[in-house]
């Protein structure tokens, strides 16, 4: 069996990488229209007062910065309540950007720290493999190629480094998105809906759906793009040569079985290795999103008992007043946990599921043998990319009220499901219409599509 015939690619590769790059493309795009909602113009505030009977007075925010101390005053001026809008996203956004440098340098160093850990266990060993390769009838013994590099540690560290960069994307993207979301909100006609009266809440809703689709598009772009260069980089830089060095050629130096040969076999050990070391990937971002989720999670918690203990019981302030630091450390704990944490991981939860699923793909030699097969779970992600492009699409044709705004999520929900499943039909023609899988049980299990 030629060398060249296992892990082939084609035309997967490149659909891969044009799926994600879009996809961060797209991100950006939403990121860059949010940015180009105008905070300087108060009117929209001014309607909404208006719409509520609120006799509008014109006074100018206190050029110190300060927060105006007069609520009165507050309620019923455009600009002190754009004012304060802008206030409290600040105050939530230097909190929650110190708060995630805090976490993440803690969080540097044990990456560092287990990176060394996993160079000096896993990589080693697989750096001074001394065992023989079984299968062949001439030719010499054969050693296990070794590798040249402490690969699942760097694909650790990469992993880590993505799930924080994640991380921080979603945080900031969320604070920055938050009071524009508000703003926002303050636009739109009188409607009717659902035979009543209501206000449109179109351009809040987008402004919001946008932030969730900067996340949402950059984390998956990113995740897909990184996974792709580490398995074209460590298959050029060891994989390659070290197939070439089975002398899987020689079909004479080879012994026969049954069904198959010693040289799917040795083929088939050196693919599920290169996997194993890209695993690697998976582990270092599901252990920055443990971190993330858990530290912001234990963060508003506390923040919660601070609003409620001491602003509410001993100052006598609100839990939900702005001059409440209890308040301010809330928000701050639910961007960092809600937000940032998810966004790690869910990039987590994708490269683990992605990396176990390419481990499993080395046990069929079909798979291994057939071009594009084992780039099967990223093309699964990148059809994935499509069908969420064509659904957040459909979001347009929808009216959002604060009463329909739930099921415009639903809708989209379903939606995307049923273009995903569409759209997956045509890319399970990568995977042989039969192949076999190996089991715990070292019995092999024929899988039909």
């Amino acid at each position: 069996m030629p060398a060249t015939e296992y892990f082939g690619s084609s035309l997967a590769p490149p659909i891969i990488l044009a799926a994600s790059v879009f996809s961060i493309f797209w991100g950006i795009i939403n990121a860059i229209l949010i940015k180009n909602i105008n905070m300087g113009d108060a009117s929209p505030i001014g309607e909404a007062l208006k719409e509520a009977d609120i006799e509008i007075e014109d006074h100018e925010p206190n050029d110190q910065g300060e927060l105006e101390d007069d609520e009165e005053k507050v309620k019923k001026s455009p600009k002190l309540i754009l004012s304060r809008i802008t206030w409290i996203g600040d105050q939530i956004t230097r909190g929650a950007v110190n708060f995630l440098n805090q976490e993440y340098l803690y969080l540097g160093i044990f990456a560092a720290v287990f990176a060394i850990i996993l160079g000096v266990t896993v990589d080693a060993y697989e750096m001074t493999r001394t065992d023989d390769v079984g299968g062949r009838t001439s030719g010499g013994d054969l050693k296990v190629p070794q590798t040249n590099f402490p690969y699942t540690a760097i694909a650790f560290l990469v992993g880590a480094g993505t799930s924080i960069l994640a991380g921080y994307v979603g945080m900031r993207i969320a604070v920055f998105t938050n009071t524009r979301t508000t703003f926002q909100c303050c636009r739109g006609e009188k409607i009717q809906s659902g035979g009543k009266e209501t206000k449109n809440l179109y351009d809040g809703f987008m402004a919001a759906f946008r932030g969730g689709q900067v996340l949402g598009f950059v984390l998956v772009g990113l995740a897909l793009l990184i996974l792709e260069v580490i398995l074209a980089v460590f298959k050029a830089g060891w994989f390659d040569d070290a197939l070439d060095s089975l002398d899987l050629d020689n079909e004479a130096a080879w012994q026969k079985k049954d069904k198959g040969s010693y040289q799917d076999e040795a083929a088939q050990d050196l693919v599920r290795r290169l996997f194993e070391l890209v695993a690697g990937y998976g582990l270092g971002g599901s252990s920055v999103a443990l971190f993330g989720r858990v530290g912001g999670g234990i963060y508003t918690k506390a923040a919660d008992v601070g609003a409620d203990l001491v602003g509410k019981n001993i100052a006598g302030l609100n839990e939900d007043d702005p001059n409440n630091p209890g308040t301010i450390a809330d928000n701050v704990g639910d961007n960092v946990g809600d937000i940032a944490g998810m966004g790690a991981d869910l990039f987590g939860s994708l490269a683990e599921s992605t990396c176990a699923a390419l481990v499993v793909s080395s046990t069929s030699p079909e798979l291994c043998k057939t071009a594009d097969c084992l780039y099967f779970p990223l093309v699964v992600t990148s059809v994935g990319i499509l069908a969420s492009f064509l659904s957040v699409l459909c979001v347009h044709f929808f009216t959002v009220t604060v009463d329909t705004v739930q099921s415009v999520l639903k809708w989209q929900l379903g939606i995307s499901t049923i273009l995903m499943t569409a759209i997956l039909v045509p890319a399970m023609y990568i995977i042989p219409d039969e192949f076999t899988m190996e089991e715990a049980n070292s019995h092999n299990k024929t899988v039909t599509r």
